[in-house]
């Protein structure tokens, strides 16, 4: 039988078993398609079995008014701020998959609850209302933390620094950070990756400036396979911190990213958060 030809509901319960690319891209085939995927059965089966709880997370009332599960679908496609705005929540366009941000003040960062080492500031353009600002410190050392319940099952995930520098910072490419991903009790990625790009210049004077440490921490560091920074969409920079396979068990994740081993003072750093979303 010609699809054409079958019930529009036969049609919708179908598409709603292949993803939310593939419902747009059936909506071009003809004039029945495209009515069968604007059904709430096939957007239901595209959002999170959690959604209900995701709208209660987020304090927005509106959520609840949507005339239909696909307009909720695309207003959780750009993101949703939740638990009480410490958290980003998004689904990912083509296949629904949940992607979080947890803010700089859900990560675990050593001394940044004393002013001396950390300030915490508004970023205008942040998605979040603060930021961390690293002062100076030797030791750096940032973790975060989620639930694989939480997490789209059977698929990979990749974690990502979100940060920045200002103009003023200094010490944070003499030593790659090492970043790691623990799933339950297993690590199950490592990796190094500097927190800066720098300009030829500054990277000249301060190369002269720690012309010696630099000389000492050479046979520490191999600069083979170390990440970079990279620039995003939204502005910001980040480093990949790890990836991880989640199934369907539920375990802790953490994510860390620690520079400890240079004893240079660094500053300059500014952290908005982690990001957990799909692997391409």
């Amino acid at each position: 039988m010609e699809m054409n030809k079958l019930p529009e509901g036969c049609v919708s319960t179908i598409i709603s078993l292949t993803s939310p690319a593939d419902a747009c891209r059936s909506s071009l085939v003809s004039s029945s398609f495209r009515s069968a995927v604007e059904s709430d059965v096939v957007w239901e089966r595209f959002l999170p079995s959690d959604y209900q709880d995701t709208i209660s997370r987020s304090g927005e009332n509106n959520l609840k008014n949507f005339s239909s599960k696909k307009e909720l679908f695309l207003h959780f496609c750009d993101a949703v701020l939740i638990d009480g705005g410490n958290k980003s929540f998004r689904l990912e366009k083509s296949s629904g998959k949940k992607c979080f941000i947890l803010s700089a003040r859900e990560l675990s960062i050593t001394w940044s609850d004393n002013p001396e080492f950390w300030i915490w500031k508004s970023s205008p353009d942040s998605r979040f209302a603060e930021v961390a600002e690293l002062k100076s410190v030797s030791k750096l050392e940032i973790e975060g933390k989620i639930r694989t319940q939480k997490l789209s099952p059977n698929t990979r995930y990749g974690a990502y620094l979100i940060m920045k520098t200002n103009s003023g910072a200094y010490g944070l490419d003499l030593v790659p950070a090492e970043t790691s991903v623990e799933v339950g009790s297993q690590s199950v990625s490592s990796n190094k990756a500097y927190l800066t790009n720098q300009d030829a210049k500054k990277q000249q004077m301060e190369c002269l400036f720690y012309s010696n440490r630099r000389q000492m921490l050479k046979p520490k560091v191999l600069d083979s396979g170390i990440n970079g920074v990279t620039e995003r969409k939204d502005g910001w920079m980040e480093i990949e911190v790890g990836e991880f396979f989640n199934g369907e068990s539920d375990e802790m994740v953490k994510m860390s990213v620690r520079e400890i081993k240079g004893y240079q003072l660094k500053g300059g750093l500014v952290i908005e958060g982690i990001e957990v979303r799909p692997k391409k």
